[in-house]
């Protein structure tokens, strides 16, 4: 299992690809194949047939696919900005994540 920076839930801003630029929230992560996917980004449509239990019409509906993790980076609650995540270690022993960016070093993740 890979090491991933970003979590669930966690705002980031896309790097490279088409989507270049744009902010969004992850709605999954997946660790084994490094990928993440994005709130109403990367859409791609879909065909579906007509399902009593999902979507009884049918149709062409536009869903999210995944996007590779390194095409995107977190974005500090604390500065706005996207940035490199680092980790420390607090005095209880947890691992927190932290912003890298000069000015900032404030912790992501809730102490």
């Amino acid at each position: 299992m890979a090491n991933m920076k970003i979590k669930k839930g966690d705002q980031v801003r896309v790097v490279s690809g088409k989507e270049a630029g744009k902010t969004a929230k992850v709605l999954r992560v997946d660790p084994q194949k490094r990928r993440v996917v994005l709130e109403r980004l990367n859409l791609a449509k879909k065909h579906t047939k007509p399902n009593p239990k999902k979507n009884p019409q049918g149709g062409v509906i536009e869903q999210e696919t995944p996007l590779d993790a390194s095409n995107v980076m977190l974005v500090c609650p604390a500065c706005g900005q996207p940035t490199r995540v680092g980790y420390r270690v607090t005095e209880d022993g947890a691992k927190v994540r932290r912003c890298r960016r000069p000015n900032c070093g404030k912790d992501i993740d809730k102490a």
